[in-house]
């Protein structure tokens, strides 16, 4: 598994805390392109998190941080300007891990910044793996589907303008829900 998986799983979390994540999700058309892609290879993933870059992947935080958790990420999407990405080709993390994502070809260092600023204060943690801005297509699939994924999403070219970044909160059930949207309102990068 890596880091940015918004996997559903049962709550092992003490009642008294929140598993939270935060990410850039995909607009549409392309959003319902990349689910019935994902679809389509058999992950099983595919409906219960909307295609997105991640900005924190989920993360166990207290209950009693939360108030301050908006606070901090209020003033992170109220420093950043809302910036434009392209999404373009595909990629893998073969053979760390058995994933196949499309391609941040512009926008790579808005998200770098913007998940350094959301991984800092109360949302402060580190990463097993190098932060690598992408958007999961296939993961843990078996193999020819992680090809038929490569192969049949390489000549994606998706551009958008990023306007806000989602917080996500896991439910009780393990599912993923959207507790808060945040939009971007800072002056433009320099």
């Amino acid at each position: 598994m890596n880091d940015d998986t918004f996997v559903p799983r049962s709550r092992t979390a003490p009642p008294q805390t929140s598993v939270v994540g935060v990410l850039v999700p995909v607009p549409e058309p392309w959003a319902q392109l990349l689910v019935d892609w994902r679809s389509k290879v058999g992950d099983p993933q595919a409906t219960l998190v909307p295609p997105h870059v991640t900005l924190l992947p989920p993360t166990e935080v207290p209950c009693a941080d939360r108030a301050g958790i908006t606070e901090h990420l209020t003033r992170v999407a109220a420093s950043h300007p809302p910036f434009d990405m392209h999404l373009s080709g595909t990629g893998t993390f073969m053979p760390v891990s058995d994933v196949v994502f499309v391609a941040v070809a512009r926008g790579i260092g808005n998200c770098e910044l913007l998940a350094t600023d959301v991984r800092s204060g109360p949302l402060a943690r580190t990463l097993s793996f190098p932060y690598h801005p992408h958007v999961t297509v296939a993961h843990d699939v078996p193999r020819d589907m992680l090809e038929l994924a490569y192969t049949g999403l390489g000549d994606l070219s998706a551009e958008f303008r990023v306007t806000s970044f989602t917080e996500f909160e896991q439910t009780p059930a393990g599912t993923w829900a959207v507790a808060r949207e945040y939009p971007l309102t800072g002056p433009p990068h320099r």
